[in-house]
């Protein structure tokens, strides 16, 4: 077998300005929600590491980490399209990762709902025998803005306890398995807690090193029990996230009205957060308020968390729970020029 040898190779020559910041940025997540911030710090800094949660076993990462016994790749997918530029070769690369093989005629091929990208990193990881390296190798081709990493190179399994009504009446705890599972369970009844497994789980040695050295580590938007929650349930990694010098921040979601967290206002994200993690504190929360309902009520939430809370308008159009790069980048700006500002921070503070 041809192994790959020397160093990553160089990537297209990327266009920088020079009012671009050297902010340091670890940003934490899973899915479309990190994807989301991912596409707005982009435009923000240079030095952006995307730290994304393995616990994945449905669709075509579920296949392919069930087969092969790798990490599910689809959420580190996503998170390297997002941070292709827009350019004509970021734009053909993350068009390439995306794609998924459909099969034309009525028998489903074994290649069926595969995205592209997931066997182009699977093939890396084979051929590199190393997680990290086969990330690197990937991000390099391209050309991606950031680095991407896993929380763990162990794939991890989550489960929930979720609060359903017997067929009796009585409201009785159940166990659901899997994430796949768990981003349904609102069918049955409302999450109340969930844990992974194995629950002491390394940490990837990388990423826990990126969220020491940065400036900002933010978490969020995304899943809130599957895609946000997971980064406090590793032990080593909300320790490293309880006891970074970084500054703090989170992204809240543009509606509450999700599979995972049915009965939930936006306050009560805050506190599910605080009960799995009560040690972990926050300078900044970034919420549109269209999602909060009451102000008064999420700005004191946010308080028990630590934080001020940064209201702007972030959703890319009326009704529909997208992000706007743009405008979540001028938040994300913000909030990064307000606490660069010893004055300014002492204003919110």
């Amino acid at each position: 077998m041809t192994m790959f040898t020397g160093q990553i190779p160089l990537v297209p020559p990327r266009a920088t300005t020079s009012d671009t910041p050297r902010v340091r940025v670890a940003a934490l997540g899973g899915g479309h929600g990190l994807s989301a911030s991912l596409a707005a710090l982009r435009r923000l800094t240079t030095d952006l590491t995307a730290i994304v949660t393995v616990a994945d076993d449905g669709g075509s990462s579920g296949r392919l980490r069930a087969e092969y016994d790798v990490l599910p790749p689809g959420d580190l997918r996503m998170a390297l399209a997002a941070l292709c530029d827009d350019s004509d070769w970021g734009r053909t690369w993350r068009d390439v990762m995306q794609h998924r093989f459909k099969t034309p005629g009525d028998v489903p091929s074994s290649l069926e709902n595969h995205a592209m990208g997931n066997l182009l990193i699977v093939t890396l990881w084979e051929l590199l025998g190393n997680t990290v390296d086969g990330l690197r190798w990937a991000g390099a081709l391209l050309g991606a803005r950031g680095t991407v990493l896993p929380m763990s190179g162990t794939p991890l399994h989550i489960r929930g306890t979720v609060l359903a009504q017997s067929d009796d009446g009585r409201l009785v705890a159940r166990t659901v398995s899997g994430q796949a599972n768990l981003a349904e369970a609102s069918r049955i009844g409302m999450i109340q807690s969930v844990e992974l497994e194995p629950a002491d789980a390394p940490g990837c040695p990388e990423a826990l090193d990126a969220i020491e050295l940065a400036d900002w580590v933010i978490l969020g938007p995304g899943s809130w029990y599957t895609s946000v929650l997971p980064h406090l349930l590793l032990p080593e990694t909300r320790q490293a996230l309880e006891k970074t010098p970084a500054r703090r921040l989170l992204t809240m979601n543009l509606t509450t009205h999700t599979r995972e967290t049915t009965g939930l206002s936006a306050p009560d994200h805050l506190r599910v957060l605080h009960r799995h993690a009560p040690d972990l504190r926050f300078d900044a929360v970034v919420a549109d308020p269209s999602a909060v309902g009451d102000r008064d009520a999420f700005r004191e939430a946010a308080g028990e968390l630590g934080a001020v809370v940064f209201f702007d308008k972030v959703g890319a159009a009326p009704g529909r729970p997208v992000h706007s790069p743009l405008r979540l980048a001028n938040a994300y700006h913000d909030v990064f020029t307000t606490f660069s500002s010893p004055e300014s921070a002492s204003e919110v503070s």
